[in-house]
């Protein structure tokens, strides 16, 4: 666009253009006439801005009308315009189909391979179709050993978890379900009712707070195996029942770990507990493993349920409980649970090698020592006795052993549900372990009988 000055060869006059008129129709000035400013006429820039101000003002006033006229007639086109406004002022998000998929998860590729391995002696591997051949860090031998007594006994549904302490290598993981076939598949990664291996958490609870010792002697009222709280507040007048807790944890005394939750550690402490052990949340990731549940008690009498592990609704899987238990033998330290050593591509090059990796510290190594003090009771003179021992008494294993049983009815699957959770040896653990078995009606094996094979073919070397 050209400047006015090259426009009109004529004289310009100050005041003439667009707020005056030119030289042709110029009133001359008649005398009484008032004398008026003159406005310098915009030039260059000044004039081009103004220029395109006064056109966009035009067209705004041109559309105006017609776009509140199509507002009103068309709500959906209203919105859309406003979504397009929106659209021009806010920050762009990508799209949907920007988002790469997650990559499957090692251990639950590892996992779903796992019924198709091969037993090669101590070793264990799988190939996947498109030629990736899985190395597993399970124990053929022990693997073997644990699944062949499940069957042999025809155990309504078994499953057993083995793990390495100071690394989280899994050294067995297998199942059988003589009622159902297609149980074992998911049975280390569904949730089922803790029962008294919760006291492990009570116990941690009043450890990390220095209220108790392995020492510590608890008076309470009631049975010892006693299920309802209302009768386990001691007598002001005495002549109440006392025990310590490092034996009442091995014979798994209900009273004692109630009181122990609710007079002793309390309710915070506990929920504290409830959270660092991995309760409530994604504590292993890229497992298949369900979060396991322990809701917030309501009552003093609620809280001495769970203490005690007599809560219905405080559940946790098989895996869970073995990674808690290899976490205590570890000083503490919990490691995350990996299911393969190597993987082999198709060109026989070995790669993604396991790697320990360290998942949180669970309880302090002084917390650690005393619950091992506390678990070595279970197997000696507690509710694991007679499987490791023969009828004579004599001890089946000369190793030392840190063990938790437990033992409640459960509805999913309907049934006695035993539990036996361990580690050895208490000096320098190799292993822990967890077997749970569930029998409907008649017993067929409890899972401190599972626990006793395993550890055997482990140490048999």
């Amino acid at each position: 666009m050209q400047d006015l000055k090259h426009l009109s060869q004529k004289k310009s006059f100050p005041g003439s253009g667009l707020f005056g008129g030119s030289s042709h129709n110029r009133r001359r000035k008649q005398p009484g006439d008032a004398s008026r400013p003159n406005l310098p006429l915009p030039s260059g820039k000044r004039f081009r801005r103004l220029k395109l101000t006064l056109l966009f003002i035009a067209i705004i006033l041109a559309l105006a009308p017609l776009s509140v006229l199509a507002l009103r007639k068309s709500k959906p086109v209203g919105s859309a315009v406003r979504t397009w406004v929106t659209s021009l002022t806010s920050p762009a998000k990508p799209a949907e189909a920007a988002k790469s998929p997650s990559a499957s998860s090692r251990f639950k590729a590892a996992s779903d391979l796992l019924a198709t391995a091969e037993v090669n002696g101590s070793r264990i591997s799988a190939r996947t179709p498109e030629g990736m051949q899985h190395i597993y860090t399970i124990q053929g031998d022990l693997q073997q050993r644990v699944h062949d007594y499940l069957v042999k006994n025809q155990v309504p549904y078994g499953v057993f978890v083995a793990i390495e302490p100071a690394t989280g290598r899994i050294l067995g993981m297998t199942s059988y379900s003589a009622i159902d076939s297609d149980w074992p598949r998911r049975s280390a990664y569904e949730l089922y009712p803790m029962a008294s291996l919760f006291k492990i958490i009570t116990a941690s609870a009043a450890l990390e707070s220095h209220k108790i010792t392995p020492e510590t002697v608890i008076e309470f009222r009631g049975n010892n195996y006693s299920e309802n709280p209302r009768y386990w507040d001691i007598s002001p007048r005495g002549k109440n029942n006392s025990m310590d807790v490092s034996y009442a944890m091995g014979k798994s005394i209900n009273p004692v770990y109630g009181r122990v939750a609710s007079d002793v550690a309390g309710k915070t402490s506990v929920m504290e507990s409830v959270y660092r052990f991995g309760f409530n949340q994604e504590l292993l990731p890229g497992t298949p493993a369900k979060p396991s549940q322990a809701g917030e008690p309501a009552s003093t009498h609620d809280l001495r349920l769970m203490g005690a592990g007599l809560d219905h609704d405080v559940k946790i899987s098989p895996l869970h409980a073995a990674v808690i238990m290899s976490a205590i033998a570890n000083g503490g330290k919990m490691m995350a649970p990996g299911l393969t050593s190597s993987i082999i591509d198709e060109h026989g090059v070995e790669k993604e090698l396991f790697s320990p990796r360290e998942l949180r510290q669970l309880v302090s190594p002084e917390t650690s020592a005393s619950l091992t003090k506390m678990l070595s009771s279970t197997v000696l003179t507690g509710t694991s006795r007679k499987a490791f021992h023969d009828r004579r008494g004599r001890p089946l294993l000369n190793i030392p052993i840190a063990a938790k049983t437990g033992s409640i009815n459960g509805t999913d699957p309907k049934g006695h549900y035993s539990w036996f959770a361990a580690f050895a040896p208490i000096q320098n653990p190799k292993i822990a372990l967890v077997a749970l078995v569930i029998n409907p009606d008649k017993w067929k094996i409890k899972a401190s009988q599972v626990g006793e094979q395993a550890l055997e073919e482990f140490f048999r070397k």
